[in-house]
């Protein structure tokens, strides 16, 4: 039926499906790490024009406000891996919250994006094949098990420190295996940082549930069995299955909260001290403790846990029977006594946060969260701040930020410690804070030290 030349059309073109194929196969199976070596020289040369290109132009300029203010919106900081908006909220490589949560793949059998996945798109820019996901989760509940010397440190220590005390202490001590550290010891060239560096960060996150699992039950539940890595889940399928708690829509709620609160632009708290430690070349244990450590304040990671409380304490004094009216009397008397209201408000948000939204809709599909008191007060306050806040008068961002509800679903599904909020958001937040690691070090980025004025040095400048 076909004459020779077609045949041979034919042959050709299935020889090219199957090498098209075969390319494809072979992207989809790439490690992290090779994954990361192919993207790495593009944003060398990258920033390598900007320098040379660009280095002289102007960003904006730095006001008395400022200086003393905080250094509240100075463009003065490199950050590949995301970039806050005002009113779009944040951006993950460009992409949207809910961009992510249609394209990076989740667990098997699950709806909401893995943590694994996010790690994936925040070092490298690019959606993970869902095989690539799969060897990662498999990779990091490989190097999961804590060491010896960790856990004897972690149960010496009394129950009643901090829960956020033990882990900064628990992450600082595992740099006693920094790759790092040993490399840089025997001397390395300034090009192959990013790869112990790399390794050092993987292990960690690694083994940040295994460390963060036995804080919780040597505190909360002191004599209890705890479980060991299972090879077969993934990392927050260990964590959760670690901390004991069996339920399918906690470790999802675990999993999306990991995931989209896992990075934050470089200037918030921990992120910056992250970056400022590891520009010393502190190793990555000793940059991410002192990145803990930031984030234990009660302007940064304690804000889920406050508004908890004071959404526990509208609920006793308004009752049951909740309304519109009450809640925003509640607010008002909340207001009038000098107390902003939890949970609401942002450092650069203007407008509701993505990762509020993203929780709100988490809740609305599931039953159980639409029936929970705590969960319909939250909505209903929702309804109503804004306005009050407006109202109010003194509230740049009247809207709610991610601690608005993320505390409250941890409650409902039987996570009831406040005090331990504030780890799980540390488990989350190294995945910015370790991938910006290794790019400071792929990128070569220097040793930060901006320049600091006195105040009659600033009166001097402006009579100038």
């Amino acid at each position: 039926m076909f004459g020779r030349g077609s045949q041979l059309v034919a042959k050709s073109f299935s020889r090219n499906v199957a090498a098209a194929s075969f390319q494809r196969r072979l992207a989809s199976t790439k490690s992290l790490k090779e994954t990361l070596q192919e993207v790495i020289p593009a944003k060398q040369e990258q920033l390598k024009k900007l320098k040379t290109e660009h280095g002289q132009a102007s960003l904006g300029e730095v006001t008395v406000d400022n200086v003393i203010g905080g250094m509240r919106g100075l463009k003065a900081m490199l950050w590949e891996a995301s970039v806050l908006d005002p009113n779009e909220g944040i951006r993950f490589h460009g992409l949207t919250i809910p961009d992510c949560q249609k394209q990076l793949p989740a667990a098997p059998g699950g709806k909401e994006m893995l943590p694994e996945s996010m790690l994936w798109l925040l070092l490298t820019g690019q959606i993970p094949s869902e095989a690539q996901v799969r060897q990662l989760s498999a990779e990091l509940a490989e190097k999961g098990e804590l060491p010896a010397y960790v856990e004897k440190l972690i149960d010496s220590l009394p129950p009643t420190l901090h829960p956020m005390t033990q882990l900064g202490m628990g992450v600082a001590a595992l740099n006693h295996d920094s790759s790092f550290q040993a490399a840089y010891e025997k001397g390395i060239k300034k090009t192959e940082y990013w790869t112990h560096t790399f390794e050092d960060c993987i292990n960690l996150i690694a083994r940040l549930p295994a460390l963060s699992a036995r804080i919780y039950h040597n505190i909360y539940n002191a004599g209890a069995p705890l479980p060991g890595i299972d090879k077969k889940l993934d990392l927050i399928g260990n964590y959760a299955n670690m901390l004991g708690f069996a339920n399918e829509d906690l470790t999802e709620y675990l999993r999306l909260y990991i995931a989209i609160h896992g990075d934050h632009e470089g200037g918030n708290a921990s992120a910056h001290t992250a970056h400022l430690v590891g520009s010393t070349l502190s190793d990555p244990y000793l940059s991410y403790s002192a990145a803990l450590y930031a984030l234990a304040g009660p302007l940064h990671g304690l804000a889920n846990q406050e508004v908890l409380r004071w959404q526990m304490a509208m609920q006793k004094e308004i009752g049951d029977e909740i309304t519109h009216e009450k809640i925003k009397d509640y607010l008002w008397k909340t207001l009038k006594s000098g107390q902003v209201v939890p949970g609401y408000g942002h450092g650069v948000l203007r407008n509701p946060d993505p990762r509020f939204m993203a929780l709100q809709e988490f809740c609305d599909a599931r039953p159980d969260l639409l029936k929970s008191p705590t969960i319909q007060l939250v909505k209903q306050t929702y309804e109503v701040a804004p306005g009050v806040l407006k109202e109010h008068g003194k509230t740049k961002n009247p809207y709610p930020n991610v601690d608005a509800t993320s505390g409250c679903v941890l409650y409902h599904y039987g996570l009831t410690q406040f005090k331990y909020y504030t780890v799980i958001f540390g488990v989350s937040r190294a995945l910015g804070c370790l991938t910006q690691l290794v790019w400071a070090r792929a990128l070569g980025l220097p040793l930060e030290r901006p320049k600091s004025l006195s105040m009659d040095a600033i009166e001097k400048l402006i009579k100038a």
